[in-house]
């Protein structure tokens, strides 16, 4: 392995860039400095399979001409709101939607399929599985993305996702550890603080994590988040903690993989000139890879920094060569895996294994209404309603998703007209809006978060007055229930995909009887 302290720097970090060709500049640092590898994001880096392929083919020649080791390309398809690879792709449910089936094999079969899409792409690290509790209905980052709010289920939900994704040599990554789940605020934009005892630490947010190191994942990716049980201080965030990804992860977890931050962007992280700081800080705490998003400045600052460092003997020599022997490895490891066909992206198999998915996540929370099946008359009209799919978070591809639910159940009864509203309704929009479902025999009434904003239950609300026959459908976090208690058939799809839409139309028709239960606890 290469001395040079500038190759042992370069190796430590994940870049990411604009372009969907590799750009010169980043033609021109791997030709003349070592990296470890690229973080590649929907908006920035994908068109199509098959170009995210040629990509990624495109910067392993560079990285083989330059003499270097094979890169790492790593990216977030969790499935369900964060999908960075689009259309083309398998579009399953998410972890939410896989904690309503309780079915580790489920999980395993997704994660080796999901594992299969992206080897195919040439990238070789999934920035998941997620596997923080939702224990806090108001956090404001997670939702769907956890298995739940239950330690075993996720547990064995996330342990077998693992095992699937590198069965088709991708590695896993475990995040966001030690465990954000009850976070009162997004780390995007502050730090949030956990302020748990060890004991509850030990009881809830760490067996998914234990379970995931137990399954051989290759990755720990930080939290940004003060851990005042683990740290002692809620100063700073478990990533520049030694106590945390030293003492903790490696000395009693046993964990010998490699640890990624966070990005590095983030408001819990200290930005502009003092960002170097933290992350010197992270590397003594123990951390091999820096996530560094794509502004070039701050890519050069951070490189330049950390040489600096090292030559300033604030990085300890044999620490940063232990660090780079583990990405190596890493390295080392996804290279020597095969790559699947391209034609395997999007297969017929996926796709089945997709509406699998579906179909076992959707929940009947209650039909106290006698509704379901559905036994609709041929000239029944029938009202679909939903709001307009939005990011509700940096971590969210939904804005991409056409709204789908009135095709979905138009496929099942031919009279249905859909009503797309805004995603935070004006008294104005109810009011139109009740006026001109007044005279319809019946209501499939769809919400996304609304337990997070007051707009949509006062629409569900005022509409569940109208006296005509409703279904109401949490098409994100089932705790919308709870904001219109009055709803006597409610379900929850835990999904806007168009999978999951149509899986709920089956259902309402009585072509399956819904087997999902609810992965966190619910009133209502």
């Amino acid at each position: 392995m290469t001395t040079r302290h500038e190759d042992l720097i370069g190796y430590k970090l994940m870049l990411a860039f604009d372009g969907m060709t590799p750009p010169a500049r980043i033609l021109e640092w791997i030709a003349n400095r070592r990296v470890g590898g690229f973080s590649l994001f929907r908006p920035y880096n994908y068109t199509s399979p098959g170009q995210v392929r040629e990509l990624t083919a495109a910067l392993q020649r560079a990285a083989r001409e330059a003499g270097q080791a094979p890169l790492l390309f790593a990216t977030d398809q969790e499935g369900g709101q964060l999908a960075a690879m689009g259309e083309g792709t398998t579009q399953f449910a998410g972890n939410m939607a896989l904690g309503a089936t309780r079915d580790p094999e489920l999980a395993r079969r997704v994660g080796r399929a999901i594992g299969l899409e992206l080897a195919a792409m040439g990238v070789n690290i999934n920035y998941g599985p997620v596997l923080d509790l939702n224990t806090n209905p108001r956090n404001p980052s997670l939702g769907i993305r956890a298995f739940g709010d239950e330690p075993g289920n996720a547990a064995r939900l996330g342990a077998a996702w693992v095992q699937g994704l590198q069965s088709a040599g991708v590695a896993a990554t475990l995040k966001h550890f030690p465990g954000k789940g009850e976070a009162a605020v997004d780390s995007h934009y502050k730090m949030p603080v956990i302020a748990h005892d060890r004991q509850r630490l030990e009881a809830v947010e760490l067996p998914p994590f234990k379970a995931g190191i137990e399954a051989g994942a290759k990755l720990l990716m930080t939290g940004h988040f003060a851990i005042p049980a683990l740290t002692g201080t809620s100063a700073y965030p478990a990533t520049v903690a030694r106590r945390v990804m030293t003492d903790f992860a490696r000395g009693e977890l046993g964990f010998q993989g490699v640890i990624i931050t966070d990005a590095l962007d983030m408001g819990a992280i200290t930005q502009g000139v003092g960002q170097i700081i933290d992350v010197i800080a992270a590397v003594r705490a123990g951390v091999d890879l820096m996530l560094i998003m794509l502004d070039a400045d701050t890519q050069e600052r951070l490189y330049n920094g950390l040489n600096l460092a090292y030559t300033r003997e604030l990085l300890d020599a044999d620490q940063v060569q232990a660090s780079v022997k583990r990405i190596m490895n890493l390295k080392e490891w996804a290279a020597a895996k095969p790559q699947p066909d391209i034609a395997v992206v999007g297969c017929a198999e996926h796709r089945a294994l997709e509406r699998e998915l579906a179909r076992r996540s959707i929940t009947l929370v209650k039909d106290e209404a006698g509704l379901l099946p559905l036994r609709l008359a041929d000239g029944a009209r029938v009202a679909a309603v939903m709001p307009a799919p939005k990011d509700l978070t940096p971590a969210d591809t939904s804005s991409t998703i056409t709204p789908h639910l009135g095709a979905a159940i138009r496929a099942c009864h031919p009279n249905v007209d859909e009503f797309v509203t805004s995603h935070h309704p004006t008294s104005q929009e109810i009011a139109a809006l009740r006026e001109r479902l007044a005279g319809y025999d019946l209501l499939v009434l769809g919400t996304i978060n609304a337990s997070m904003q007051p707009e949509q239950p006062a629409m569900v609300n005022e509409l569940l007055t109208l006296d005509i026959p409703t279904v109401t459908v949490a098409m994100r976090t089932p705790y919308d229930l709870a904001t219109f208690p009055a709803s006597r058939t409610h379900l929850c799809t835990y999904s806007i995909q168009p999978a999951s839409l149509d899986a709920l139309a089956a259902a309402l028709f009585g072509e399956f009887s819904p087997t999902g239960q609810l992965p966190v606890s619910v009133s209502g």
